[in-house]
């Protein structure tokens, strides 16, 4: 029988292994220098903005969502095609979530409908970096200003990835990235906030960490004693650990290798599936230097189940990225209703991802290949 191939893995290597058991054989687990070495590391990649670790994407927007001061009244702007966290960060802070189209070839935010979308109550404009392809952040920082909102990248999918040269990481307000097993890199799971404000940063480290405050000049009661700490704001505990920071460094270190082999796969399905007619292969912006995350082929004529079932009998486990948030019923049941964005919808109807991870083989590529153009008779 043949073996199961995903259509994401994380990629560990013996440095790896040797970093966390560094950390699990000295004194801190947590809160400790790997947290701290890791957070300048990752701000290496940044184009120098520094950075806030945290426990996921889904926290990094969480946070980051808290550091723009998002409450009840406020709008976020956002892209449909996302996973759900990116929308449902901002309604757990009480925001309205107010979708808007994005463009039918990238799937990134469109930035005419994100200046239609956006009102004098938008709080943050939420671009996605669908695919690992940047968003176009010039236009979306143009709106985000006129609206007078900060810009937040969602970058779950996009460390590594530059925009007219500049890194994902130095174009927004806030950034947010995921670490999760199938990302571009990984911590397991993970994430983090990066902003060039310093008033932005210590907001999302505050709620990281319980919106504690422990210098005394800054307490309403410094005199309690030397144990004393204040919560002035409610946080959470979003504490990325010693142990997973280990592991993000040393991955950090391997994320040149983790690109050049991503890019390689990317180009070779391009180039193996853009003569088969019932396809779109995807479509990359001029200025667009991506760090690929999914190879988003698109399947048309509405056969993107029948090639999705084939591939997965065939043990290449292919997924679908995403269906449109305001899809899930927690959007439904608040009034959000289909054909809001129908590019969107379009695009989620004939989106299949195809395995893309840093270890799969030439011939593992190869097999999938063959399977597609397989089931178009090609």
């Amino acid at each position: 029988m043949t073996d199961f191939l995903p259509y994401g893995r994380q990629s560990v290597a013996d440095e790896d292994l040797d970093a966390v058991a560094a950390v699990l054989r000295g004194d801190w687990l947590t809160t400790g220098p790997a947290v701290t070495r890791f957070e300048a590391d990752l701000a290496g990649h940044t184009g120098g903005t520094p950075t806030v670790a945290v426990t996921s994407g889904t926290a990094a927007l969480h946070v980051a969502y808290a550091a723009a001061g998002v409450g009840a009244g406020d709008e976020v702007v956002t892209s449909p095609l996302t996973f759900v966290a990116t929308a449902a960060t901002a309604a757990l802070h009480g925001a309205t979530v107010v979708f808007a189209d994005v463009e039918p070839d990238t799937g990134n935010l469109d930035p005419a409908a994100a200046r239609t979308a956006v009102t004098d109550r938008t709080r943050v404009l939420a671009a996605v970096d669908y695919a690992g392809h940047p968003a176009e952040l010039d236009a979306l920082r143009e709106v985000a200003d006129t609206a007078g909102s900060l810009l937040l990248e969602d970058a779950a999918h996009s460390i590594g990835s530059r925009w007219h040269e500049r890194p994902v990481g130095s174009l927004a307000d806030l950034t947010t990235f995921s670490f999760f097993a199938t990302k571009n890199l990984t911590t397991a799971e993970g994430g983090a906030v990066a902003s060039p404000s310093p008033e932005l940063l210590d907001r999302a480290r505050a709620f990281r960490n319980h919106g504690l405050v422990r210098d005394r000049d800054r307490q309403r009661h410094p005199d309690e004693g030397p144990w004393h700490q204040e919560v002035h704001e409610f946080g959470l505990n979003y504490r990325l650990p010693d142990v997973l920071c280990a592991l993000g460094s040393s991955q950090l270190g391997r994320l040149a290798a983790f690109r050049r082999r991503r890019a390689e796969i990317h180009a070779r399905y391009d180039a193996a599936l853009a003569d088969v007619p019932g396809v779109l292969t995807p479509a990359r912006r001029d200025g667009a230097d991506p760090m690929w995350h999914l190879y988003a082929l698109r399947v048309l004529d509405g056969r993107r189940r029948a090639l999705f079932e084939h591939l997965r009998a065939q043990g290449i486990g292919v997924q679908v990225n995403y269906i449109p948030a305001y899809w899930h019923p927690v959007f439904a049941d608040l009034g959000y209703r289909r054909g809001l964005c129908p590019n969107a919808e379009a695009f989620y109807a004939q989106q299949l991802s195809l395995p893309l991870f840093a270890d799969l083989t030439d011939s593992d590529v190869d097999r999938v290949i063959d399977a597609v153009r397989g089931f178009f008779g090609e």
